[in-house]
């Protein structure tokens, strides 16, 4: 955003965004840069249209599918924005692209007078300030590409497993590859066929205090599981999003925002084990 918009710009973006991405746009940008963001319903697209400031509007940037509702990891395995018209897309590759929880990197993609723009020596937002892959992490990530694909199918198909599963015991259960989602019909005429619906779910608790306490239950009781934030792991990873990822939106702004056998006889006997004052 710093590249596509100077001083007095304006963006349109999601209500439902990464908790960073939402604190740089709301606090950040506004006071060290002058650049406003307003906050619409991506799915309304008269919000949208009525949003856009003439001249003053440089970037409408959303996720897909958005976070912390669920969520930024699909990969471009499952869902490739550049081929739905995107003009720039962004890649976490620190999650499901890396596979391994242990490297920090993004990736920035879009037309070369863009990217060669960012790099200029005396105006470019990459060579200033200096966000720059590390040479080994580049080389691990280069190795991981290419089993990108069988991971991520693996990773999906789990998730639907769990999803479907987890219903039929009664509980709230968030996942774009169930038919009752409402977007499910939306994803599935975008995704690439054949990789699934993407590797997170979210079990809806109504609060963060009974989501954590779940959480910890599980993992404490019962050892299911790891608590962290790094998705795309090769563990079952568990975050409360509205007091980690999310935790720099406000209670309003969070409201807008809306397996294998044996991993899950291990969550099944963590559910059993889950004592009614919890659930």
């Amino acid at each position: 955003m710093l590249q596509l918009c100077s001083s007095g710009g304006h963006v349109v973006a999601s209500a439902t965004l990464y908790g960073g991405t939402h604190a740089l746009s709301t606090h950040f940008l506004p006071r060290t840069c002058n650049i406003t963001t307003t906050f619409v319903d991506i799915t309304d697209h008269e919000e949208v249209k009525n949003a856009i400031v003439e001249i003053r509007t440089k970037v409408l940037f959303f996720e897909s599918i958005s976070n912390p509702t669920l969520t930024t990891t699909l990969s471009p395995m499952v869902l490739s924005p550049a081929r739905l018209s995107a003009d720039v897309v962004v890649h976490s590759m620190s999650k499901f692209i890396c596979g391994g929880a242990d490297v920090v990197a993004g990736a920035v993609c879009g037309p070369a007078s863009l990217l060669n723009s960012m790099m200029d020596l005396h105006q470019g937002s990459l060579m200033l300030l200096g966000p720059s892959m590390n040479a080994k992490v580049a080389f691990e990530l280069s190795e991981r590409i290419p089993h990108l694909g069988l991971r991520m199918k693996e990773h999906c198909l789990r998730a639907m497993e769990y999803a479907t599963r987890m219903k039929k015991m009664g509980l709230r259960v968030v996942y774009p590859g169930l038919e009752d989602h409402p977007q499910h019909h939306l994803l599935k005429s975008m995704a690439n066929k054949g990789y699934g619906f993407g590797g997170l779910l979210c079990v809806d608790k109504e609060s963060e205090e009974k989501a954590n306490r779940l959480m910890h239950h599980w993992k404490n009781s019962s050892q299911f599981g790891l608590i962290a934030v790094s998705l795309g792991y090769y563990e079952t990873l568990m975050s409360c999003s509205g007091s980690s990822t999310s935790s720099e939106l406000n209670s309003e702004e969070k409201a807008l925002a809306g397996a294998g056998e044996d991993k899950w006889s291990q969550f099944e006997r963590a559910i059993s084990r889950t004592m009614d004052s919890i659930l």
